[in-house]
């Protein structure tokens, strides 16, 4: 086997040049590497338990669908690397200023992102929850589902969530810092017009994922390349400002406590094993 093939999904049309130029990256420097593009994380995630990639470019969501549905079947899954800009991430609960304190949106509408949005979704609801807060029984979600399946790597969701705001038709928002900051400074989000109530602990984003089975001299090698890459370097540079990032970091997991909290409080993986047990059956 002399190529290595990553699994990633299409979630904007730069995934395409992303990919096409690291593609050109690698072969310069003796790594034939392939990208399959997939619609949905949960297509990826079960392409690459069914063997079909060797790496994924995995969500936080999908990393914990991946990771467990790997265990179901005695197998392994590792994070291997990262970008720098995946770690230490926090997502923030922004309110009217009639709302001054986090219990007083009992009883309030609160803006979310895509049902399956880590960031604007799934670990702002954990962090309610653990402040007494329960979604559905204290205070009523406004889902912004746009692309579905996507685990909210678009900011499509989260923008839709943070106009509802400004509109007043919801009493806050759940948003990622960074896309906090970002709305405040486009005007979506006027200044002095809101505030932010509370904010998440620290977590980790993206990964790229292996499975026990990848080849390991392939693998070993796409490492190397990833973490000698320089931002200085011209002709990675546009293709890292693309992808968001500075450097390439180890991978790690211990910044998913909270969104595996989220899980189990709400049952979000089960959809996912449950396909995959349909799809590709434990065996004896």
């Amino acid at each position: 086997m002399n190529t290595l093939l990553l699994g990633a999904v299409a979630y904007d049309p730069k995934v395409v040049t992303i990919w096409d130029g690291f593609r050109s990256y690698f072969a310069k420097h003796g790594l034939d590497l392939d990208y399959v593009l997939f619609s949905n994380y949960e297509r990826q995630v079960l392409a690459h338990l069914a063997g079909h990639v060797h790496v994924a470019w995995s969500s936080p969501l999908a990393w914990l669908q991946v990771e467990r549905a790997a265990a179901v079947r005695g197998r392994t899954a590792r994070a291997i690397a990262m970008r720098d800009t995946d770690r230490d991430l926090t997502s923030v609960i922004v309110a009217q200023r009639s709302v001054a304190t986090l219990g007083e949106l009992k009883g309030k509408r609160v803006a979310v992102g895509a049902a399956d949005s880590p960031q604007a979704t799934m670990i702002p609801l954990e962090h309610l929850a653990a402040n007494g807060l329960v979604a559905g029984r204290d205070f009523e979600v406004v889902y912004h589902d746009v692309l579905v399946g996507k685990h909210g790597d678009h900011i499509g969701g989260e923008r839709d969530a943070a106009k509802a705001l400004a509109s007043g038709a919801v009493d806050a928002a759940c948003l990622l810092d960074g896309n906090h900051l970002a709305f405040s400074r486009d005007g979506t989000l006027a200044a002095g017009k809101t505030h932010v109530v509370a904010q998440t602990a620290r977590y980790d984003h993206c990964n790229f994922t292996v499975l026990d089975d990848a080849p390991p001299q392939l693998v070993a090698r796409f490492e190397s390349l990833l973490s000698a890459m320089r931002y200085d370097d011209a002709e990675v540079r546009p293709l890292m400002d693309l992808e968001g990032l500075k450097a390439w970091a180890p991978g790690r997991t211990s910044g998913y406590a909270t969104l595996a909290a989220s899980c189990e409080r709400f049952g979000s993986l089960k959809p996912l094993l449950d396909q995959a047990a349909r799809e590709l059956p434990v065996r004896a």
